[in-house]
């Protein structure tokens, strides 16, 4: 079966399309970020405070974003936070004290979460009910294409100029992705009137049932968004922290680190799809596990290897394994809810990305400072396997182990 087929809504093309565009700016900006504020002296400390910042503004807008897109809608906050972030990223490298780079960061946080919850809402209200690891697949890959080749555009700009220019070309590309997103987006159905199975255009309008409350949501979705925390703590904490551990311990060199989140990316961009088509035949949340134990023993395994092409190939497969974890996670959000708590759910779950993020690079800092850069790394593994363990636990959480469990259960009473 065709793409185009089984992602038959041209709107969910258009936010491949901005999300390809704005993807592109933020690997070139989380490229060079490291660097850049290496470059103007600020410690390990200083860089893990500047991140947990950026995550208050995630979480901040994570806390209200349900509500803003119901008053508003989805589309209208997606395009409103596509160039608030174009506009952060633009002015970041002309800042130069801690406290205007660490408002200017909190900013940046508040709008990339408004436009990752407003794709997302959009998304799952789009994308099949059969097709949605499929859907948030390719959304993955959007985003996987541009965070492989933001770096090299980055690594390119700074050998005509300085730093700054990279940061000023993103701002660029996500002003350019907003007014595609504006011109051509149509408002999202699903935020602004819920149309309910079963109920026919002439019929008589029902009372829709009631939304969940937000403990509720947050209950049949706990393996989503710790998953999501895991991951936004591990993201968080590798992207800042690996290029300065590659450049202290192994000896690479500053050139070669640009080309680290390239090679993530590159895994995440193979393996995503592949992962997605995974999710929606067995089950999401046994995927999520399979992948968890497969990226945390790269993760592992990176702390012994020597050879630059070799440290390559494992942060490629963990790129596959846990950055594909995302999109199925979402994929799991969206078959536990119903349409009318996508957008709770969504807040929700970044809510929990936004903490990951908010914690990681603060504790992964110290003990980076204090321990070193593989006490670090084996932190993280240990992270991992706390989720791995959660999963197993929380099972019956996805859809797919239930219906697995009624069938084992109708077989045996068969035979008996």
């Amino acid at each position: 079966m065709k793409w185009t087929k089984r992602v038959e809504d041209p709107n969910v093309w258009r936010i491949y399309r901005a999300t390809v565009g704005l993807s592109v700016a933020y690997g070139m900006a989380l490229s060079l970020l490291a660097i850049f504020l290496d470059a103007k002296g600020f410690t390990k400390s200083d860089i893990g405070n500047l991140a947990f910042v950026f995550g208050l503004g995630i979480v901040a807008l994570s806390l209200v974003m349900d509500r803003l897109i119901e008053r508003f809608g989805a589309k209208e906050m997606l395009v409103t936070c596509f160039f608030g972030y174009a506009a952060t990223v633009t002015v970041f490298p002309f800042l130069d004290s801690f406290t205007s780079i660490a408002v200017l960061r909190f900013f940046d946080g508040a709008f990339s979460v408004g436009i990752w919850i407003g794709a997302e809402t959009m998304l799952l209200s789009r994308g099949g009910e059969r097709n949605k690891a499929f859907t948030m697949s390719l959304y993955a890959v959007a985003m996987g294409i541009g965070y492989a080749l933001g770096p090299g555009m980055a690594w390119g700009l700074t050998r005509l100029g300085p730093l700054a220019i990279g940061f000023v070309a993103a701002g660029v590309l996500s002003l350019a992705a907003g007014v595609y997103l504006l011109l051509r987006l149509e408002p999202s159905r699903a935020t602004r009137q819920i149309v309910y199975l079963g109920q026919l255009d002439d019929e008589a309008p029902t009372a829709p049932p009631r939304r969940l409350s937000r403990v509720e949501v947050l209950w049949q979705i706990k393996n989503s968004c710790l998953a999501t925390f895991t991951y936004g703590y591990f993201q968080a904490s590798v992207v800042l922290f690996l290029p300065l551990y590659l450049m202290q311990s192994k000896g690479i060199t500053e050139g070669q680190t640009i080309w680290i989140p390239a090679f993530f990316a590159l895994g995440m961009l193979l393996f995503t799809n592949p992962a997605g088509l995974l999710g929606d035949r067995i089950g999401h949340l046994l995927t999520m596990r399979g992948l968890s134990i497969v990226g945390a023993t790269m993760v592992l395994g990176f702390v012994f290897l020597e050879s630059y092409w070799a440290m390559g190939v494992a942060v490629m497969v963990a790129g596959a394994t846990l950055a594909s974890i995302s999109p199925v996670s979402l994929a799991l959000q969206g078959v536990s809810l119903r349409p009318e708590d996508y957008s709770r759910g969504t807040s929700i779950y970044n809510t929990f990305y936004a903490l990951g993020m908010l914690f990681g690079p603060m504790i992964s800092a110290n003990i980076f400072q204090h321990h070193g850069g593989a006490m670090m790394l084996y932190h993280l593994v240990a992270l991992w396997s706390g989720f791995i363990v959660f999963s197993v636990i929380f099972y019956r959480d996805d859809p797919a182990a239930q219906q697995r469990q009624e069938r084992f259960a109708l077989q045996r009473r068969a035979e008996s």
